[in-house]
């Protein structure tokens, strides 16, 4: 009897040992997640109470007031939103197209000596220092792009209805144009990894299933590359987004950082990020400390509400999905 009760007390012991590893284990991580949010409603909390003076001073209006006077005191945040929402949108305009030659080339139609070092080549882009394109942005590209290349746009798209003032004034190579097409050249390799790495998720008897009944690669890819991988195709491209309207010192330097609107995507601007890049060190306790803290509470939640829509997307991908 006790040579059989003592398998099944070592038997029982083993039992309380791995719950209690077990236990351990999720209360660490637990602890781990709440830190992230305790960490996340932290900055909100804090972003939230220095800018409350700058909102008791100005209400609502410092979102859509136009106006950046640090002398006078008037601080409104309606130019420094356009500019990251419009250098955003120029570069997934330009990002995503490119993005997705890029990863359908390495998947499809690559040749495989060539597939590893070129996908090798575009993941080392995404590690290249923001500075680093924002100096070769504003000493190299500005100077090609306003010699080059803005008088050609300007000439043949400057009568064009509608979008035509877009391309007014004078090509001086920095400014929202600029800027969005540099950190274009930012996103690029962080989106073509994404959709890279999902393309390559797409089963092999899929594909050739398709190619089998006479589809061409094209009808491949639109018809059963891309349903496959929708919900990496989305998260890849607002990553790239994420990316670009967090971006502060590549624009810093090709933006122009001119606190106005004007419409023309030749004319310098200013973003949220790069304002605060240039500012914030500089700023005196008061209202200017406050608006600056303001404008990192609106890019806060910009991002908050650009998350919230991937998310959407994303679930309404999968529920197609799954119906």
């Amino acid at each position: 009897m006790r040579a059989a009760q003592a398998p099944v007390d070592l038997h029982a012991e083993q039992v309380r040992k791995f719950k209690l590893q077990d236990f351990l284990f999720h209360q660490v991580t637990l602890a781990f997640a709440f830190l992230v949010l305790a960490a996340l409603v932290g900055i909100l909390i804090s972003l939230a109470m220095e800018a409350l003076p700058v909102f008791r001073e100005s209400g609502p209006a410092f979102l859509w007031t136009n106006v950046w006077n640090v002398p006078e005191d008037q601080y409104g945040a309606l130019s420094a939103i356009y500019g990251t929402v419009v250098t955003s949108i120029i570069a997934l305009v330009i990002a995503v197209p490119v993005s997705f030659g890029i990863a359908l080339f390495l998947t499809e139609t690559c040749p495989v000596w060539l597939r590893r070092p070129l996908g090798t080549a575009i993941e080392l882009l995404a590690g290249v220092p923001s500075i680093i394109y924002g100096i070769w942005g504003l000493f190299v590209f500005a100077p090609l792009f306003a010699a080059h290349v803005q008088p050609h746009l300007q000439a043949a798209l400057g009568d064009v209805p509608v979008i035509g003032g877009w391309f007014a004034g004078p090509p001086i190579g920095i400014g929202i144009l600029t800027a969005g097409i540099v950190l274009s050249l930012m996103v690029i390799p962080f989106v073509a990894s994404v959709m890279r790495d999902v393309f390559e998720t797409v089963p092999p008897a899929l594909k050739e299933s398709a190619y089998g009944v006479g589809c061409t690669t094209w009808e491949v890819v639109i018809h059963v590359v891309l349903p496959y991988t929708r919900v990496g195709v989305i998260g890849g491209i607002m990553l790239g987004l994420g990316r670009a309207l967090g971006e502060t010192m590549a624009v810093t330097f090709v933006i122009g950082n001119a606190n106005r609107i004007v419409g023309s995507l030749y004319a310098p601007g200013t973003s949220i990020a790069s304002t605060l890049a240039n500012e914030f060190g500089e700023a005196d306790p008061g209202l200017h400390i406050s608006a600056l803290f303001a404008l990192g509470l609106v890019l806060f939640i910009i991002t908050f509400v650009v998350l919230a829509i991937s998310r959407w997307l994303i679930r309404r991908s999968v529920a197609k999905q799954g119906r």
